[in-house]
Formats: structure tokens, sequence, C-alpha cells
């Protein structure tokens, strides 16, 4: 009998020790949880004197670098998919799979911007200060390499010590969006997007969000550059339809302004149609949503890049990557005013250093 009393009360003790470390754990998530405040001006760093000309010819790439954790061996926790014989499939890592390889594919990203040479330059996933990415300053990396051009940083995902997956946790994260430009900002504004803010879900999500860099031309006209990263996971598409609403709102107000608009970036929505375009293995993940033609709002359109049924621009990252094998799509690419006459390319980059490829634009303000 004394014998089970001692089993019995060593029980009931690991028992309220454990239920103690998680109450104690979700109060330490909750105390620091934060939005980050909406309408934020932004610094421009390494200020041009350049100002874009109309009836030139200029470039802009958009870029997801994915932290750099995504080469071909990398899977991610939080996502999940199905193959066509109906097999589940479940990503593994939290983080990227060693400190070598994420400092190999932030290189390697920085390589493909600059084999590029673009005039600007829109990255998303860009990590300051995270664990994920084993504490590597992906905006200096790619600041330092780009000295003749100014920068802005929005930060859109921060958050305290994740401890999940708990063979991989995907810790503290710093996050943001980076923007590279050869010629003048005048100013920049980090816009926040509506985000699900459910208990649970609220301390994975990012603090979504877009960053409007205004840049001078040769008339009394602005460059309105929107670097852009809307929502992934949104069961049920309300979050997704109302960042729709919000940055529709905003370009056509630019736009009855007489301002030129290019919003740039990773939509995590299919673009013009492809989200059965490319053969795979994979079923259509359930995280796939469609950009329909009725939400661009008139006298904008989406730029259809000149090869996009022949490169993907995204990669599910539910299992490693092999062509023909995971599921693929266009998530990437530009909005433009009609004031804008564009041209646009899918890089194949073959995802070998992010779970995406780069997308060029070449563009002429309309005098």
């Amino acid at each position: 009998m004394k014998a089970t009393r001692i089993i019995i009360r060593t029980i009931l003790i690991l028992i309220v020790a454990i239920v103690a470390l998680v109450c104690g754990y979700v109060a330490y998530l909750q105390i620091n949880y934060y939005r980050i405040e909406d309408g934020i001006e932004l610094t421009v760093c390494n200020q041009c004197s350049n100002i874009v000309e109309t009836g030139k010819q200029y470039t802009v790439m958009t870029y997801n670098i994915g932290f750099g954790a995504y080469d071909h061996e990398f899977s991610f926790f939080m996502d999940k998919g199905r193959m066509n014989d109906g097999n589940e499939v479940n990503g593994i890592y939290g983080k990227g799979r060693s400190k070598e390889s994420v400092e190999r594919n932030t290189h390697g990203t920085k390589s493909h911007i600059e084999t590029h040479n673009p005039d600007f330059c829109i990255l998303q996933e860009v990590d300051t200060a995270s664990t994920r990415s084993f504490f590597i300053n992906q905006r200096d990396i790619i600041e330092s390499a780009f000295e003749n051009y100014c920068s802005v940083y929005g930060e859109n995902f921060h958050s305290p010590y994740l401890c999940y997956p708990l063979n991989d946790p995907h810790g503290s994260v710093h996050a943001g969006l980076l923007t590279l430009s050869r010629y003048k900002i005048d100013k920049a504004t980090r816009h926040s997007y509506p985000v699900d803010d459910s208990f649970i879900t609220k301390f994975f999500d990012l603090d979504r969000c877009f960053v409007a860099t205004r840049i001078p031309t040769d008339t009394e006209k602005e460059l309105v550059l929107i670097n852009n990263h809307m929502s992934a996971y949104d069961e049920g598409g309300l979050i997704r339809q109302q960042q729709i609403e919000l940055l529709r709102n905003i370009i056509v107000e630019e736009y009855r302004n007489g301002n030129y608009i290019i919003v740039g970036g990773d939509f995590n929505h299919a673009l013009c149609g492809t989200e059965k375009s490319f053969a795979s293995q994979q079923q259509v993940p359930e995280w796939v949503s469609v950009m329909q033609d009725s939400e661009i709002p008139e006298h904008f359109r989406i730029v259809e890049a000149n090869n996009i049924k022949e490169v993907p621009t995204c990669r599910s990252t539910d299992i490693p990557y092999s062509k023909g094998i995971n599921y693929t799509s266009v998530l990437d690419g530009f909005i433009i005013s009609d004031n804008i006459e564009a041209e646009a390319f899918n890089y194949d980059a073959d995802f070998m250093y992010s779970d995406h490829n780069p997308v060029i634009m070449k563009f002429v303000l309309k005098k």
C-alpha cells in the first residue's frame, strides 16, 4: 500500500508539474504577444538621389527567399499534403537543417539577385535574428552586397520562443520584407493586413503586411512600389478576402491620385489560372486559393509571365523537393496600373535555395 501511495503521489506531482509548465509557457506567449501597429513610417537606409524617368525601361524582381531554409531536402512542419495515391504527407523541420545550409541558401538567393541586377528588388521572408535561421542576419548579408541601393525593411513576423515541433523547435523569430532600390525613395509605409487572432493561431501566424514605397519620377506623379506578402494558412478564406479588399482600396486610391502603381511579391494565391498547370504526383493542397479576375480592380492587371505555364514560382513543402513529384504553382508576380507597360518572366532557379522562384518584370512608366 505504501509503495502504491508513493507511485500515485509521484504521478500526481508530475501531472501538476506538467500542467504548471504548460500554463506558464502559455502565459509567457501571451505576455510577449503583440501586433505591430498599422501605418508605421519606415526608415530609408542609404538614400539614393536618382529619379525614375517616364518612357525609360526598368526592371524589378520579386523573390521570397524562405528564410534561407528551403533547399531541396527541406520540408516544413506546418505543411500537410496528400499524394495522388491518397497517402498523407507532412513536413518535418521547424528550422533550417543546419547553419551551414542556411548560409549557403542565403548566399545562393543573393547570387540570383546579382545575376539579374534589377533596378528594384522586393524580398519576402528575410530573417534578422531568428532561431529558425540560426540567427544569421540575412538583411545585412543582402544589403551589404548592394551598397549602391537604398533599402527599406518592414518587419512582419516577430514571436517569442515557439517550442513546437518538440523535436525541432521553430524558436523565436524576427523576419520581414526588404525592398532595394537604385532610385530615391521619398517615403515608405508599413500597412498591416487583417490576420487570424484566434488563441492558438495568433502565436504561429505572421503579422502579415505590405510595404509601400513612394518613389519620385520626372513628373508630378509618384511610382508607388508595394512589397506584398499575403496569408498562406486561412481556412475558409475570410482573412484573405479582407486582405485583398484592403489592398484594393489602397491601390485604387493611389490611382485616383494619378500615381503609377506596382504591387509585387508573394500573393499566396494561384495567379492566372495556374492552380493545376503543372504535372505532379500530389493533389492540389488545401491551402491553395485562386486569385480571381473579379478581385483585380478596374485599371489594373496581373502581368502574366511569358513563360507562366512552363516555370512555376512555388513548390509544396510537405515533402522534400523532386521535380515532377511536388505540387507547384505560380503564387508570385506583379499587379500593375494601366499607366505602366510591362512584361515579365519566371526565372527557373529550380527551387535550389528557396521554395520560391524569382519573377522579373521589365516596365516603362507611360508619359
